[in-house]
């Protein structure tokens, strides 16, 4: 448990170390979130991530764009029967500040082929062509980048 509390510290340590540097430079404050496994801590650790960022800059009186991009098993995350954050997730998506869940679309046809039936995902996610993809272009575009 001491190692998942000090990796989870030294991630908000340093994603707030990059988000002020950018601020700094002018530039909006806007972080990716990296979601790949079926994992109830590795999800509640993104929306961790997620609310903390948001607060810290809410507390600044500061905008900050957050996307909790989902693919793979991590997908579980957004699905509206599998979902074990769900809950949360319609709790989060009202917080102020803007966060965004996309849902990769290749892994959810993926999904559907092999389960034989459709996926929905939780209302509110945006299904995006392609997680990997999302977070390549947002990088790209001067995203910071976490992965739980």
């Amino acid at each position: 448990m001491r190692g998942f509390l000090r990796r989870l510290a030294t991630v908000a340590l340093v994603t707030m170390a990059f988000a002020s540097s950018a601020f700094a430079e002018g530039k909006p404050h806007r972080i990716a979130i990296h979601v790949d496994q079926n994992d109830p801590l590795v999800m509640n650790q993104a929306l961790n991530n997620a609310t903390n960022v948001i607060e810290y800059y809410r507390g600044r009186n500061e905008d900050i764009d957050v996307d909790i991009v989902t693919y793979g098993p991590g997908l579980h995350m957004l699905r509206a029967d599998t979902s074990p954050v769900q809950d949360r997730i319609k709790r989060d998506m009202v917080l102020p500040g803007k966060i965004q869940f996309s849902a990769c679309n290749i892994t959810k046809q993926g999904m559907e082929k092999a389960e034989g039936h459709a996926v929905s995902v939780v209302p509110g996610a945006t299904i995006v062509p392609s997680g990997v993809v999302r977070l390549m272009e947002l990088q790209e575009q001067g995203w910071s980048y976490v992965r739980p």
